[in-house]
């Protein structure tokens, strides 16, 4: 966001700008000191955290209301052995009582007792008498070094080690976890549509009633790093039209993930000098540019600039003349005030008016405006950074201990015991590809190849679906139809979602994948309590684990989405749709006491229907809730159908019975886990409930195998449909285990894999295919045992190795696409055992999983 190698005129803007995923980092300082080899030297013992304490000690810069760690972060601590002291009222701007420290498990105490811990953290540079206080202990704190040189070399000479957050290296995947600049940008971005929609006359949502219509209000965002990116969505969700700029072309994407509108000029030049970075444009180019903005300026109500390079003057990006055309009553927020503005008349921490009546307002304390959620946020960063020095490298959970093979403890360890040090350099950015000769450029492709390749694959398409129609069983086309129509209708649910709701989306599929709770059922004993043998052993544990998965499933749905509610939101009745709930179920009953089978069929069918309605109302915030509230619905009318048509079948009281205990004891202790989750636990809650599907699904395919093999009943379609159960089962589990220990902090963030890992992954995948290949060629028991089990060992595997590769801020990546496998692994149920309820919610995850994966991938530039 704050970086420039080099600056032009207008294109001063061309800032390194951060993408969403903040994928670049400011540019180093000059060295201040000396680098001294001899310091990398790994450090040999670690402390305990029992021994060690953490300060918490209060901001006194003018306009600062945060503090550095909040009750949340410091609960964090404290749970993994830390002591922690907070300053006596250090939290109370940021609307945090010494209470809520307290219950956090913290100390309150004096001034000086919080400066006299082992580490003191805080949000700004410490100020000279501030520095006496730290002593030869740990300060982590914003020291903008390049600025501060004298403090630097005070705290140095008192031998203290200094960690300076604002040089966290950026190019480092894990890195963002820590990355205070981002996670504050990000506010202040936010807090810029704030003040502007407060300063603004009008609504920014177009509104047309009996009294007149009111048009959107257009806002212009200049530079789409995180702050300009979190401004275009922040102003988009008020219903604004929304435009930005920035000379680089491929933020473009960025911006229109988000609903904004890109600015091009008219004119061939990419402004991309690598590695993140903006290169100096040619003269001609910054004509061009001049032009465009003059216009779009002058057509913007609202114009947001975030060029901000720190010790440097900010860039003038909008010139008094250009001011001097904006329409009476537009306003202009400048993010670049403390450094003197990227526009023409900003006054650093006031709101101007021009002669024109536009108000330009350049407030530096943005981030202070919102002081709960900047400190939530700073405080998770830094706790968060130090739970990894140590574990992260030396795998020693629990101990602290400086290692300078740790990037992270490398980039930001200022001074270490009173010696100086600069973090080793960077390599320089790949200077951007020689330009081809206009000559020399390839010609475009014929038109008809685009046609060709689209007949390739409607013809390989047909060929699969006439491939099927060989087989003998009439239920597969019936059961491909409902694949089909069920995968087109997950597809359209999540077209659009907001990536506010990635999260809950994710969440509430998981529970719904729960569904694997059917084919346990259908594994049970019909006319006993107690399951007896293997194959019935295994479907009480799929139901056992897919009942923990579907309550808990829902309930963490219901606190994601808790996360979006005001304290002034009407209040919502959802608990009155179990009334028409209970109705049904209890009419389902008696048409089934009857001996009527048609009751179970119209259960299904309104069980697929409103999991489908529940992946689309969590496309929506306004719906969002409702969602979550069909979906347990859903998923109760699916169990209460299966369980139904056992009782058609013949099963008795004592069997149902069975049944019910293991399912009620399964939802039991999913509430009871979820109910304890607090709010930064959430998304590896997700991930942790997620490997029982994978779990139940291979459970259930090993059990119908083990049902199936002595009575000689399995079909081709039948062993391909268990083997791809066991496959997709097995990497859900073992691949959400990995994902769930990364957002924990078991796991090091870091990838990890064997050489070659793509290959090996895909020569243990071909496990599966060598397994349906020889119980079809041999469906014998003994056979199929061997080669399912081969099958489950290679996939557990396949799981985890791929996991583990991936880091941890991609995580949550991953767990989508493992839900998309997991909807799969509940087709192949569907069709192993003749489901079209298994099928239909298969299809539904697996597809909306797809695309979701899809969307993150975007809305987070991977």
């Amino acid at each position: 966001e704050r970086g420039l190698a080099s600056l032009g005129t207008t294109t001063a803007m061309a800032y390194g700008a951060l993408l969403a995923s903040t994928v670049c980092f400011a540019p180093r300082p000059p060295p201040l000191f000396a680098a001294r080899p001899a310091l990398r030297a790994r450090v040999v013992a670690g402390t305990p955290y029992e021994q060690l304490t953490v300060g918490v000690v209060k901001e006194r810069k003018e306009r600062e209301r945060r503090v550095a760690q909040s009750p949340e972060s410091v609960a964090l601590l404290v749970k993994k052995g830390f002591r922690v002291v907070v300053e006596q009222g250090a939290g109370a701007d940021s609307l945090f009582g010494d209470d809520a420290y307290v219950e956090a498990g913290a100390t309150v105490a004096s001034r000086e007792e919080a400066w006299g811990a082992h580490f003191i953290t805080k949000i700004n540079p410490p100020t000279r008498e501030e520095a006496k206080l730290v002593g030869d202990r740990t300060l982590l704190a914003q020291i903008n070094p390049s600025k501060n040189t004298e403090l630097v070399a005070q705290l140095a000479g008192q031998g203290a080690t200094v960690f300076a957050l604002d040089m966290i290296p950026r190019l480092l995947s894990r890195g963002q976890t820590y990355d205070t600049l981002s996670s504050q940008t990000n506010i202040a971005g936010y807090r810029a549509v704030v003040e502007a929609s407060h300063a603004f006359g009008r609504f920014f949502a177009g509104q047309m009633t009996a009294a007149g219509k009111v048009p959107p209000a257009k806002v212009l965002v200049l530079g789409c790093g995180v702050a300009g990116l979190a401004a275009v969505q922040t102003a988009k969700n008020l219903g604004a039209l929304v435009s930005a700029y920035d000379v680089r072309p491929v933020v473009r994407e960025q911006v229109e993930s988000l609903g904004g509108s890109f600015l091009s000029v008219e004119y061939e030049e990419d402004g991309d000098g690598g590695g993140g970075y903006a290169k100096e444009m040619s003269d001609g180019y910054k004509a061009a540019e001049q032009a465009m903005l003059t216009e779009a300026v002058a057509d913007a109500d609202i114009v947001i600039t975030t060029a901000l390079i720190p010790n440097r003057p900010a860039p003038t990006l909008v010139k008094a003349e250009t001011v001097a055309r904006m329409r009476r009553g537009s306003v202009i927020v400048d993010l670049a005030a403390q450094n003197g503005g990227n526009v023409e008349g900003t006054v650093k921490d006031s709101a101007t008016s021009t002669p024109n009546g536009v108000t330009i307002l350049g407030y530096t304390d943005l981030e202070s405006r919102l002081p709960t959620t900047s400190s939530n946020l700073f405080g998770n960063n830094v706790a968060k950074f130090l739970l990894s020095v140590g574990p992260q490298t030396t795998g020693r959970q629990g101990e602290y201990e400086i290692d300078l093979e740790d990037d992270a403890v490398q980039g930001m360890l200022l001074v270490q015991a009173g010696a100086t040090r600069e973090p080793e350099a960077y390599v320089a950015p790949a200077p951007p590809p020689a330009q081809k000769d206009e000559a020399a450029a390839e010609a475009p492709p014929p038109e008809w190849r685009k046609y060709a390749r689209d007949a390739t694959r409607l013809s390989v398409l047909g060929g699969c679906l006439l491939a099927a129609g060989l087989s003998p069983d009439p239920k597969l086309a019936a059961m491909l139809t409902t694949f089909s129509l069920a995968g087109l209708a997950g597809f359209q649910a999540v077209l659009g979602v907001p990536p506010a709701l990635h999260s809950p989306l994710m969440s509430v599929t998981n529970a719904i994948s729960g569904m694997t709770a059917v084919g346990g059922i259908m594994l049970l004993p019909a006319l006993a309590a107690r399951p007896r043998g293997a194959s019935q052993l295994l479907g009480a544990f799929a139901l056992l684990v897919s009942s923990v998965n579907i309550a808990g499933g829902f309930l963490v749905t219901r606190k994601m989405l808790g996360l979006f509610r005001r304290p002034d939101d009407p209040k919502e009745y959802f608990s009155l749709y179990g009334a028409p709930t209970g109705l049904f179920l209890a009419g389902l009953a008696a048409l089934s006491a009857t001996g009527r089978a048609g009751g179970v069929g119209v259960a299904g069918l309104a069980s697929g229907v409103l999991c489908i309605a529940a992946v689309a109302g969590l496309g929506k915030q306004k719906t969002a809730r409702l969602g979550n509230t069909l979906g347990v619905a859903g998923v109760a009318f699916g169990v209460a159908s299966t369980v139904c048509s056992q009782w058609l079948a013949g099963a008795t009281a004592a069997g149902l019975a069975g049944v019910g205990g293991i399912a009620a004891a399964g939802a039991g202790s999913g509430l009871a886990i979820a109910s304890r989750v607090g709010p930064t636990e959430l998304p590896q809650t997700v991930a942790g409930f997620h490997s029982l599907v994978g779990a139940a699904a291979v459970a259930t395919a090993v059990g119908e195998f083990l049902h199936l093999a002595p009575l000689g009943l399995l079909t081709p379609v039948s062993i391909g449909a268990i083997v791809a159960a066991t496959y997709l089962g097995a990497i859900t589990t073992t691949g959400s285990l990995v994902a769930f220990g990364k957002l924990n902090g078991a796991l090091g963030s870091a990838p990890v894999s064997l050489p070659r890992r793509n290959l090996v992954n895909a020569l243990l995948s071909a496990v599966s295919l060598w397994a349906a290949a020889r119980m079809m060629r041999s469906p014998t028991l003994a056979v199929g045992r061997a080669a399912l089990a081969a099958c489950t060992a290679a996939s557990l595997f396949v799981g985890a190795h791929a996991t583990l590769a991936i880091g941890g801020a991609d995580v949550p990546v991953v767990i989508t696409c493992l839900n998309s496998a997991s909807g799969w692994a509940l087709c192949a149920e569907g069709f192993m055992l003749s489901s079209t309820l298994l099928t239909t919610v298969g299809a539904l995850i697996g597809f909306s999983g797809a695309l979701l994966t899809q969307d993150m991938c975007v809305a987070m530039n991977r």
